[in-house]
């Protein structure tokens, strides 16, 4: 057994079909009296049911939530909220939603009731990321990371099957980069394999037939565990080339993670094989970066770059901001790897199958 460091992080988990009835009983535990409820503008029809729900309790709603949070709505949300004097902000929705709900409260220290609709996992970190001028800058600060999350299924049930597929792909990624953290630990290796083995095992499921009760039950599952891990353990290339990716071209979250991972995992391979070990044993034997291509690919999910809208020409300045103050990573990222980097994105750009290691 190797030495290691567990901090437990407290969030109260509310999980089971139909348990948004516990919504009011939940605010009323945070000692709240006056809550914003925030969503993006798909999503405002949840929102006002939430609100609803809370009567006397909800002191409005900001519909405003976008991709990567721009640092203007993030201050432009937080001029809401205190106006309004909200003491509570609900984050209903994906990881747009809910990153919006923790810049209010890093600059605030409002707590955040975390309601997800996707499979992000971000309500389970203290990890916030901010965009501004075209780069996307992350941290983490107990501060943001939510009181309380709901997690009821027959919210996801409307999820369409695509963004499911990568909704879930996002969430593995989480538990497959923990698996090699730098500051790992038993603890979330356990979390870590066990939630890529719910979610690979729902995703099917969920394609096959989107209102499967019990298969989004799995896969939220496997989203909580896998975003715990995220908020437990460091990020590597993969989560700095997302950031990246997502942050500098504006390129859809969830889709970027599920193009890329197949690509970083393979990066990796060599660097971590107690790692690829139990990434192919929670995909059922598949080997690690293979599998989690075949997952996204025979599922229905984009597999390049080139389908995200990225240009072949952004790649070079891709590379060069990955570059600069690279995360921790098991194969060293240094001024040697900008061939190798740029090789990944060309692979990822085209959409090929990964291979087992980058040179």
């Amino acid at each position: 057994m190797r030495d290691f460091v567990f901090q437990a992080q407290t969030s109260r988990v509310i999980f089971g079909a139909g348990c948004l009835q516990h919504l009011e009983r939940e605010v009323q535990l945070l000692g709240a009296e006056r809550a914003l409820v925030l969503c993006t503008p798909e999503q405002l029809a949840i929102a006002e049911q939430v609100a609803l729900m809370l009567g006397s309790r909800a002191a409005g709603i900001y519909p405003k939530a976008v991709m990567h949070v721009p640092a203007e709505t993030a201050a432009a949300a937080l001029q809401e909220a205190t106006r309004l004097r909200a003491d509570c902000a609900i984050a209903v929705g994906g990881g747009s939603t809910t990153g919006l709900g923790k810049a209010i409260a890093l600059q605030s220290g409002l707590p955040i009731l975390a309601i997800p609709t996707t499979y992000a996992g971000s309500e389970m970190t203290p990890i916030y990321g901010i965009t501004e001028n075209g780069i996307k800058k992350t941290g983490r600060d107990a501060r943001v990371l939510p009181r309380t999350v709901i997690y009821d299924p027959h919210l996801t049930l409307s999820l369409p099957v695509g963004l499911s597929v990568t909704s879930a792909m996002n969430a593995i990624a989480h538990a497959a980069e923990g698996l090699y953290a730098q500051d790992g630990n038993p603890i979330m290796d356990l979390m870590a394999e066990e939630g890529i083995r719910a979610l690979a095992s729902a995703i099917p499921l969920i394609k096959a037939n989107s209102t499967d009760v019990e298969a989004r039950s799995d896969a939220l599952f496997g989203a909580w565990l896998c975003g715990t891990v995220l908020g437990n353990v460091g990020m590597a290339l993969h989560h700095k080339l997302c950031h990246t990716l997502g942050g500098t071209f504006n390129l859809p979250h969830a889709e970027v993670h599920t193009v890329i991972l197949p690509h970083a995992i393979a990066f990796n391979a060599a660097a971590s094989p107690v790692a690829m070990k139990k990434i192919s044993r929670a995909l059922g034997g598949a080997p690690a970066a293979q599998g989690l291509y075949e997952l996204a690919k025979k599922n229905g999910a984009p597999v390049s770059l080139k389908e995200l809208g990225l240009a072949v020409s952004d790649l070079d300045k891709a590379s060069h901001i990955a570059m600069q103050n690279p995360y921790w990573n098991p194969r060293p990222i240094g001024m040697d790897s900008v061939t190798a980097i740029r090789r990944l994105l060309q692979n990822a750009w085209e959409g090929v199958s990964p291979v087992d290691s980058l040179s």
